[in-house]
């Protein structure tokens, strides 16, 4: 094992490290809720305030003579005149909750409702739902809207704008939230302590119940009410406490359902508070500050001397090379990222941009984006053309970048079998250039069939073969079928692309020969329902612009797709290590090259038998195991621990079909049909990198479910594909 220095930092103990990760997992799912949940939150608290007040105006807009009754005899306001204060309470109900509901002036909106309620109280009848109300609103007051508000995508037009008085207006709500809101967060947990405690001692005091929800804290038993009381107080593990609370008062209620409408809106000010915190005078702050002061990571700075910290470097930005980078992002080390792009691309669904399903942007993310907290790693953009293993550099060009370890996740490109005149007539799918490319001939072969002069010829443009039946010839065959028989539907007026002709080639005697055979065969039915051809233990010979030779057949097909094989990158020349036939570098066990062992080689690039003594296979899911393994490895060394060889745990293998049709196996489980299906759409969207692009994605595979259209039928250039002589060329 190669020795590493480590960086100038005290090595923490198992304890210390212990805690340290615990305080993280916490910090990380606390935010990650918060981020989630409290925008939906803040938007379904608007609304049920607003429904309340509003159905309450309306009914008094309805029927005048009972609100001046009201206002005159049942809750006269001792300043207002009865005809000023039913004219001013209808108004208020109708106008304010509208603004609330929207987030439109939100804090007017709810200083108003605030004033209304506790007029209500002290000048009606002083219940608990009043006093809620009234915390909610006073809460809408120093914060203002969450994101899902029109306040919020106004403000950064508006503080920018050359309206009179709205850049100070705006200035001034910044810093009434900056410094009210942790006073207002203080004054309810103080609040909510007394009524606790009230509880808890069954005090009662004159007048309290205009100020004070004890009968809403009533059911709660007297020990929890104290222990809670007491934690809300001080601010310390309020986010436990508050939880405990909610879900006791869920039970009460269950129990003793008399208290619908003050217990819901006490617990919307407690999941409030739970998402929002105890604030900066707490012993929740106090505790935080200081485990951010003894370990600095907690709080996003590095801890250690990064010019001094040990150098990795890493290529690759795929699933192994990120791995690896986030599993360092809190090691002691300085990592350097290189990709030829600026982009991670989620490759499996490459063949959803070629058939026009999904937009590229769905399925990559910007590297930087993806790592803009990681303080001890940078990007590189730029195409590595060697490695000087001797003086430990790897080459840019002209451009030298040091490292004290090198991770080699560079990935896998087309493989012709040594026929490469091939490639010009049948791009395969790794890269989004592909994928364009591969959408745009598609999309060509259409629009150029719409205009060709001969049956033969349109029936030419109109034949798509797909060479390999591995997942990404399957899965693209049956997209085009479906593709051609749905998603075009009445759109040329010369052919019907439903005719069209989707033919799949496999050299071996069955198509996704890694699966089980039985999911072989009925993924080879769902195939044929979708109307593709399937030809098993069919050799491609010969492929040019005119078609494909198959076993001695010609076919003439004008459009031609490879998804038959993958070579590895230069990295074993680089190296001038060992490589299996695909070019592959021969790894050890613990991934690292022989006779150099600060060089790790993961994913596609590496050929190791850790999977149970068989060659791990070449996915996603293994690259980022490998990944994620020599992440752990280079934290060992920097610990001077030993690491365990690198075993690959098979998580399963997936291929839809078209779609309502999937074949899935996980050993002890087999699936096919739309269950698996459901399944492979679910696990596809988790593994993409990004909210933005699950969601994204989501829709986009709704909406293209729902209607058979899809948004991306773009053909964004012309291909330079050398052309038969009998096709007819678009008219520029």
């Amino acid at each position: 094992m190669d020795t590493i220095t480590p960086s100038p930092v005290s090595a923490p103990s198992r304890g210390e490290l212990a805690l340290q990760h615990a305080a993280r997992a916490w910090r990380i799912a606390v935010d990650s809720t918060v981020r989630g949940a409290a925008p939906l939150l803040d938007l379904y608290v608007r609304l049920v305030l607003a429904q309340g007040f509003f159905v309450s105006g309306l009914l008094k807009a309805a029927n005048w003579d009972n609100a001046l009754a009201l206002a005159r005899y049942e809750y006269p306001v001792s300043w207002l005149d009865p005809v000023t204060a039913a004219w001013s309470g209808a108004a208020v109900e109708l106008v304010a909750p509208v603004l609330l509901a929207f987030g439109l002036a939100t804090r007017a909106a709810a200083l108003s409702l605030l004033l209304l309620a506790l007029v209500i109280q002290f000048n009606y009848q002083a219940l608990d739902t009043h006093l809620l109300w009234a915390a909610l609103f006073g809460w809408y007051v120093v914060r203002g809207a969450g994101v899902l508000s029109l306040d919020r995508l106004f403000a950064n037009g508006l503080a920018d704008s050359a309206l009179p008085l709205a850049a100070p207006v705006m200035r001034v709500l910044d810093r009434v939230t900056r410094h009210l809101e942790p006073l207002y967060r203080l004054v309810l947990r103080g609040w909510l302590a007394v009524a606790l405690l009230m509880a808890f001692g069954g005090w009662t005091m004159t007048g309290a119940g205009q100020w004070v929800i004890a009968d809403a804290a009533a059911v709660l038993p007297p020990l929890v009410a104290l222990v809670c009381a007491l934690l809300l107080a001080t601010g310390m593990l309020l986010r436990p406490a508050v939880v405990l609370l909610m879900v006791l008062l869920l039970g009460m209620e269950m129990l003793q359902p008399a208290r619908v409408d003050s217990t819901h809106l006490l617990l919307l000010l407690l999941a409030g508070l739970a998402l929002a915190g105890a604030g900066r005078w707490s012993l929740d702050a106090v505790l935080w500050h200081a485990l951010q002061h003894r370990w600095p990571a907690l709080a996003g700075e590095l801890g250690f001397n990064l010019e001094q910290a040990p150098r990795v470097v890493i290529v690759g930005a795929g699933f192994g090379g990120l791995a690896c980078t986030l599993g360092l992002r809190y090691a002691p080390v300085s990592v350097t990222l290189i990709d030829r792009h600026n982009y991670h691309l989620f490759q499996p669904l490459l063949y959803q941009v070629a058939t026009t399903a999904l937009a590229a942007g769905d399925i990559a993310m910007p590297v930087r984006a993806l790592l803009r907290e990681q303080r001890n790693a940078r990007v590189l953009l730029g195409e590595v053309t060697s490695v000087d293993t001797a003086r430990r550099e790897v080459l840019l060009g002209a451009r030298r970048i040091p490292y004290d370890i090198l991770v080699l996740a560079t990935g896998a490109s087309h493989s012709y079998f040594g026929r490469d005149e091939w490639a010009p007539f049948a791009p395969g799918l790794k890269r989004i250039e592909d994928a364009t490319e591969v959408r745009s001939r598609l999309l060509l072969a259409f629009e150029r069939a719409e205009l060709a002069e001969t049956p033969a010829e349109r029936a030419a443009l109109l034949t798509f073969l797909v060479v390999g039946a591995g997942p990404t010839g399957v899965e693209l065959a049956g997209a085009i079928a479906e593709l051609a028989r749905f998603g075009m539907d009445k759109e040329f007026r010369m052919l019907d692309p439903a005719t069209a002709r989707v033919i799949l080639v496999q050299a071996g005697p069955r198509i996704l020969p890694t699966f089980p055979e039985g999911l072989s065969q009925r993924a080879a039915v769902s195939l044929q329902r979708l109307g593709v051809e399937v030809l098993t233990g069919s050799r491609v010979e010969h492929i040019d612009a005119d078609g494909v030779r198959v076993s001695g057949r010609q076919i003439v097909a004008r459009t031609v797709f490879w998804a038959a094989g993958v070579t590895a990158s230069p990295a074993a020349r680089w190296l001038g290590a060992d490589a299996d036939p695909s070019g592959r570098v021969q790894v050890g066990d613990d991934l690292t090259v022989p006779g150099l062992p600060e060089v790790f080689v993961v994913g596609d690039t590496a050929a190791s038998n850790a999977w149970n003594g068989r060659p791990v296979p070449g996915i996603g899911p293994a690259a980022k195991q490998g990944g994620q393994y020599v992440a752990r490895c280079i934290r060992a060394r920097l610990a001077g621990r030993a690491s365990v060889p690198f075993r690959y745990r098979h998580l399963g293998s997936l291929a839809t079909i078209g779609r309502k049709a999937a074949v899935a196996d996980f050993g002890f489980v087999r699936l096919s049909g739309s269950l698996a299906w459901w399944l492979w759409g679910l696990v596809h969207v988790y593994f993409l990198a990004g909210m933005r692009n699950r969601v994204s994605v989501m829709l986009d595979w709704a909406w293209a479910y729902i209607t058979f259209r899809s948004s991306t039928r773009l053909i964004a250039d012309v291909p330079a594909v050398p052309a038969a002589a009998t096709i007819v060329p678009l008219e520029k």
